[in-house]
């Protein structure tokens, strides 16, 4: 072996895997098989350059390894460095317990020092992530609920660049807000559904199908919280409302008008109460207000077309008993004005009684409201004449007792006559009894006074001129029996109530003031032929109008 190998040779168990070359060719045993070979120094030194060219290249692969690593390491490293930053940025961390110091030990030691710190970080950003998606899923269905699309099944995207606790805050208020205001509106839907059930309740009408109309989660088979609350429900639910409300309210005016109706009938009818009472479920609403109208069914239709058809019924019978009806009445303002002592003329009235109805000129309600206000018209006439009317039967009375018939005549004519008087002033009329004017009653009567007086006067001065005629006589012939007791003077009366005598006037005198020479007076004092006459509408007052009567301020003519 030449000097000159030995350079190679060193060189090549300095490189870095010497000792693998060691074991694989111990040392000069390569010479050995060299010389026993007898290769040449040529082909020996190009062998030895060989593998002095392998050894380097075995050695720059073996350094860029160790430099990539040591790269990878650093890169490894700062990659964890810069995820441990940006997981705390997300997370909102500004400090956190257990972060290594970045510049002790080597890059491995640095890397598994954080490697717990960014695998618990990862954890935390994990179940971070888990509570943004749940709680922006439940924001993202109430917004659905509330604009009518709660099909929703698109993931809510989360910003994994902001998953701090104060965003978290944020979108569980925005949760909390959302969720109050579905609650109100579930409540104000249960309250509009509410409200649509008593309505139908009330109207007769099949709830399930009104309120499913408006939305199939309003049907009682669907849990609360799966009712619809958006705007569109919510919406149709009040509009659906005002239109029940409007027909509630259309319906009980109808209802109100055939209950008018039918009481109208029945009183026109003079109905009996067991008749009436089989409508009372529609007369009982007759007043009441739309929000007093709550029984179930007080509203149906079945109900109204009832109603209508016993009006139809009434009205057809109405025709048939009018006639009936109407001579009731008659009759009651008869029995009226005969207790008023007022001559009417019962069968002109009954006649053209018949003849409206017949003619069908007056609606028969009109006919019988006219009749009405004739029987409180003629009430009220009756009343105004109670007093006199009293007066008048004591009057009567007392002219038929002779014991007391001069004393209460006078009282009476004293204060009754001015009475009567100021009663025709007011009323414009004539005060009859029966037919006949009060005054010229009296009238008569005070001439029948007046004439039985003078009666009593001349038979009272023929008395005395027979007495004195006597005397005379008996002074000159002498005093002689007559041949018979002469007749005394007669007692002459004036005509009595029904024939009888004492000046006494009938119940029923058939005088006027042209057949007795009767005076009237007027307002003003004065002596008048004429009064008014009382107006007539369907009763008709038949009498003969007194032309003139006694007026309530001419003395009555005393007895002597």
């Amino acid at each position: 072996m030449t000097m000159t190998h030995w350079p190679k040779i060193l060189f090549c168990f300095s490189l870095p895997n010497v000792s693998l070359m060691r074991g694989i060719c111990p040392p000069f045993c390569h010479q050995q098989i060299w010389d026993e070979v007898g290769e040449s120094d040529e082909e020996r030194d190009k062998m030895l350059l060989q593998l002095e060219q392998e050894c380097l290249d075995v050695y720059k692969r073996k350094v860029d390894q160790a430099v990539k690593s040591r790269a990878h390491l650093l890169q490894a490293l700062a990659d964890a460095q810069l995820e441990l930053s940006r997981l705390l940025s997300a997370l909102g961390e500004k400090s956190f317990v257990g972060i290594p110091d970045k510049t002790s030990g080597t890059i491995k030691e640095q890397l598994a020092a954080i490697a717990p710190t960014l695998e618990q970080l990862w954890k935390q950003k994990e179940e971070r992530v888990k509570e943004f998606s749940d709680v922006q899923t439940q924001i993202q269905k109430i917004c659905g609920e509330i604009a009518g699309n709660s099909n929703l099944s698109e993931v809510p995207v989360v910003d994994e660049a902001d998953l701090s606790l104060k965003k978290l805050d944020e979108f569980q208020g925005q949760l909390q807000e959302l969720q109050k205001e579905k609650s109100d509106r579930l409540h104000k839907v249960l309250e509009f559904v509410s409200t649509v059930h008593d309505l139908c309740a009330v109207l007769g009408m099949d709830f399930f199908n009104t309120v499913t109309e408006v939305h199939p989660s309003l049907n009682d088979s669907t849990g609360v919280q799966s009712k619809s609350i958006s705007n569109d429900t919510l919406s149709r639910l009040a509009k659906t409302v005002l239109a029940l409300k409007e027909d509630k309210k259309q319906r009980l005016q109808k209802l109100q008008e055939l209950a008018t109706q039918l009481i109208d009938l029945w009183n026109l009818m003079d109905t009996p109460e067991e008749e009436r009472s089989l409508f009372d479920h529609v007369t009982c609403n007759i007043s009441a207000s739309v929000d007093e109208v709550t029984i179930p069914g007080a509203l149906a239709l079945d109900l109204i077309e009832q109603a209508e058809v016993e009006v139809e019924r009434l009205d057809q019978l109405k025709a048939s008993r009018m006639k009936e009806i109407a001579f009731k009445r008659q009759a009651e303002l008869e029995e009226i004005f005969a207790r008023a002592h007022i001559e009417i003329d019962p069968e002109a009235a009954r006649a053209k009684i018949m003849s409206l109805i017949d003619s069908g000129d007056v609606e028969p309600s009109e006919l019988l409201a006219d009749m009405d206000n004739q029987i409180t018209k003629a009430k009220e006439e009756a009343f105004s004449r109670k007093d006199i009317l009293d007066k008048v039967e004591k009057w009567m009375s007392a002219c038929e007792e002779e014991s007391w018939l001069e004393d209460y005549n006078r009282l009476l004519l004293t204060h009754w006559l001015p009475k009567t008087g100021a009663w025709e002033e007011d009323h414009g009329i004539p005060f009859t009894y029966d037919g006949v004017p009060l005054l010229a009653m009296l009238d008569e009567y005070a001439m029948l006074r007046h004439d039985r007086e003078e009666e009593k006067r001349r038979m009272r001065d023929q008395k005395k001129f027979h007495e004195l005629l006597n005397t005379e006589q008996e002074a000159i012939f002498g005093s002689r029996p007559s041949p018979g007791r002469p007749l005394g003077p007669k007692k002459v009366v004036g005509p009595r109530a029904n024939g009888g005598a004492n000046g006494t006037p009938s119940r029923r005198l058939s005088l006027n003031a042209n057949q007795n020479g009767a005076r009237s007076t007027s307002k003003d004092g004065k002596r008048d032929n004429t009064r008014p006459v009382a107006p007539v509408n369907y009763v008709a007052i038949s009498k003969e109008d007194a032309a003139s009567h006694v007026s309530g301020t001419e003395p009555v003519p005393a007895s002597p």
